[in-house]
């Protein structure tokens, strides 16, 4: 069930006014009182936004599908201290024992801020890095979906003819640049001479800057775009609409511009959300540290759309099946950023595991943009 905004949002300011319970976390939450489960999902923007959002939205309706769990949800929360009245209105009001914000920005600091107050209460963030001192009834977890762009990279390195491809992104965090990174070195596996030229927008949804930066990389000759914002609806209708190819992203895109749609990197919280749920029903803890790829169905790939060439089709699934047997890696030696310096030696590389690449500050030689 979706409890209104009015509800969530001003729920602390009445108990506040009440004597202040839910400020102080004293009431008790109903998976101390029941056997049943309450979750709370929370998301930045609209649920059906062909994006991230959606990709969330998509796991919490196969944990709806599960006995003895409620859902409760709550669309278009920003990363400010809403979102910590979101938090404690689904503890307090709903008895949520669970919870799951899952934009980047609700990390740090506001789920740290309010795990502290509810040790009883299970915080699982999406994309934070969890590290030790931190609370220990938070988790982090996330997957290797650069993987997936590295896969789209390959199709748009056989599909494109101006060797120029474009990336539309919200903001230069690492997951976003890994993405980025993913997405040309993808290409050049197929042709060395591939640039991607990158734009960031400054916001996770602002459509009329991912419009102007789609149509600005169609206008530089980029024949195969893809993003890294919260809704690719626009990135993907815009550029579909200029005459270039698209490869999706979170989501499946596909239904957008169907001719053009080549193949997406997706996110399969359908897979992992009622997992991470029954381990909760069992009685049993949820890891502070999750991750996953292809092969443990965090990730997925959109099916390849009609425009696909059979050398694409026949490059592409040899690099996933690679990827699937695990110890893949897309950052290695010799390679350089975009700025001259040395990332990676010869012989040196970097598995799709490695943590340090999720404190990635560099675009790689062949991406034109700045994260400045």
């Amino acid at each position: 069930m979706t409890r209104s905004t009015f509800s969530r949002r001003h729920f602390l300011a009445t108990t506040a006014a009440m004597g202040g319970v839910a400020a102080t976390g004293s009431l008790i939450p109903t998976r101390a009182r029941a056997a049943n489960l309450t979750v709370g999902f929370i998301y930045v923007g609209p649920k059906d936004d062909f994006g991230y959002n959606q990709a969330h939205a998509e796991g919490a309706a196969a944990v709806k599908e599960m006995e003895g769990v409620t859902v409760v949800e709550e669309e278009n929360v920003p990363e400010t201290n809403d979102v910590q009245n979101t938090m404690e209105s689904m503890i307090n009001f709903d008895g949520a024992g669970l919870l799951f914000p899952t934009s980047f920005g609700y990390f740090d600091p506001h789920v740290l801020e309010v795990a502290p107050k509810y040790p009883e209460v299970r915080f699982e963030h999406a994309a934070g890095l969890w590290t030790e001192g931190m609370p220990t009834n938070v988790g982090s977890y996330f997957g290797y979906i650069g993987m997936g762009q590295y896969l789209n990279g390959i199709v748009a390195g056989h599909m494109t003819q101006s060797k120029k491809i474009g990336f539309v992104a919200a903001k230069p965090i690492p997951q976003v640049l890994l993405n980025i990174n993913s997405f040309l070195l993808g290409a050049r596996a197929v042709d060395p001479e591939i640039t991607c030229q990158v734009i960031f927008t400054g916001e996770w949804s602002l459509a009329v800057k991912e419009a102007e930066a789609t149509n600005a990389l169609c206008d530089q000759g980029c024949d195969v775009i893809t993003c890294h914002v919260d809704g690719p609806k626009v990135v993907m209708e815009t550029a579909a609409g200029r005459g270039s190819y698209i490869c999706g992203y979170h989501a499946n895109q596909s239904p957008l511009a169907p001719e053009m749609y080549l193949t997406g990197a997706e996110w399969n919280w359908a897979g992992v959300y009622p997992q991470m749920v029954q381990t909760m029903l069992d009685g049993g803890t949820i890891d502070n540290f999750i991750r996953g790829g292809l092969a443990d169905g965090f990730i997925k790939m959109s099916p390849l759309g009609p425009a696909v060439t059979d050398a694409a089709r026949a490059q592409f699934e040899e690099t996933k099946a690679e990827i699937e047997k695990g110890g893949f890696s897309v950052i290695k030696g010799p390679l350089k950023d975009n700025k001259g310096n040395v990332i990676a030696a010869e012989g040196e590389e970097f598995l799709e595991t490695d943590i340090a690449l999720e404190s990635m500050d560099y675009l790689v030689e062949g991406v034109i943009g700045s994260t400045n």
